[in-house]
């Protein structure tokens, strides 16, 4: 697997990294951003959507499950989903999980992808943070499979 470990001290580092993430996502890219409660999703995804929506207010869609950004004249739709009160894989189909990874037209960003059980789609990028102290986080970056569709931004982030 193409994987790539990085390390964030601050709230502020983290969402930069994630600016850095979403400036390199393109349309059929799927992201699934999996650690504890408070690790640091929302943060990261904050600057993911940032990078191409600057200025717009981004918040977890706990309750609405999904939050949809509509596409530019520069960059596609994102759809971020927040699956965390999904009971199981059977709830997918009521916000059209699949439809949304199938139409290749957005970015699909996912909190809890422990949700979608075996639900998983054949390439993505798995991004796992882990807090490591009060303000850092250890972000690990592993593209399934290593040499699919999303190792450039593994590549990318690297660099």
């Amino acid at each position: 697997m193409s994987g790539f470990r990085h390390v964030t001290g601050s709230a502020v580092a983290t969402r930069s990294l994630g600016t850095r993430l979403g400036a390199l996502l393109l349309a059929g890219d799927v992201v699934l951003l999996h650690g504890d409660l408070g690790a640091g999703k929302t943060t990261l995804a904050q600057g993911i959507i940032a990078a191409d929506r600057p200025g717009v207010p981004v918040q977890s869609p706990t309750f609405t499950l999904v939050n949809e950004y509509p596409a530019t004249a520069d960059r596609p739709a994102l759809h971020h989903l927040d699956l965390y009160r999904l009971d199981g894989p059977d709830d997918l189909d009521s916000i059209g999980f699949d439809d949304l990874v199938a139409a290749g037209d957005g970015i699909v960003l996912v909190e809890w992808p422990e949700r979608l059980g075996p639900d998983l789609p054949g390439d993505y990028l798995l991004i796992s943070i882990e807090p490591d102290g009060p303000d850092r986080r250890r972000i690990d970056l592993r593209a399934t499979p290593a040499d699919g569709r999303h190792a450039r931004i593994v590549d990318g982030i690297r660099d």
